[in-house]
């Protein structure tokens, strides 16, 4: 699904909300990799699940040509600096539900740039008749944690010992959900 463009001015850094295009793919799959290194709130280390230019070509159509799909792109200075998907799901149990996640590059964060993505999601899943949004976030991710409370997300349980970290540690995974009646 498309939407429209819109532009953020906070702590004197402009950037733009849009949707992805295909000219994105290639810079998407580099940006996709750099955020994968620089985080372990993220599911993958950095290669892992590497997604090419084509790849991301598909996911981009798919999405476009999805009413239960948003693929929204944050640009500064006409670079892609993060990204947020909801994904629909395709069985008719289900189509009521979108599945969120997010990255920024870390030099962006305390933009606004990630909570400016999940409000314009969550805007995007209201109008478009999504009765619930769920993510996954690492257990140690208070930010975020807090952040997605603020919109409206609640705990909805937990997977324990779920992942590894390089610290040789296990961590929880949140699961937490946004419900729209």
């Amino acid at each position: 699904m498309m939407v429209n463009q819109k532009e953020f001015n906070l702590h004197k850094l402009s950037y733009i909300l849009r949707t992805a295009t295909e000219k994105d793919a290639h810079k998407l799959s580099q940006v996709r990799l750099q955020i994968d290194g620089e985080t372990e709130n993220l599911d993958r280390e950095k290669g892992e699940a590497y997604l090419d230019e084509t790849a991301f070509k598909k996911i981009i159509n798919d999405d476009t040509n999805s009413i239960s799909n948003l693929f929204l792109v944050a640009v500064v200075n006409k670079q892609i600096v993060g990204f947020s998907r909801c994904e629909g799901r395709k069985l008719k149990r289900m189509s009521h539900t979108a599945e969120f996640g997010v990255c920024v590059l870390r030099e962006f964060w305390g933009h606004g740039i990630g909570k400016n993505l999940l409000k314009e999601s969550i805007h995007w899943a209201d109008l478009s008749g999504i009765k619930k949004m769920t993510l996954n976030v690492l257990e140690t991710n208070d930010k975020a944690i807090k952040l997605y409370e603020k919109y409206g997300f609640e705990v909805e349980g937990i997977l324990k010992n779920d992942k590894i970290l390089s610290d040789g540690n296990y961590y929880n995974t949140v699961l937490m959900a946004r419900f729209n009646e």
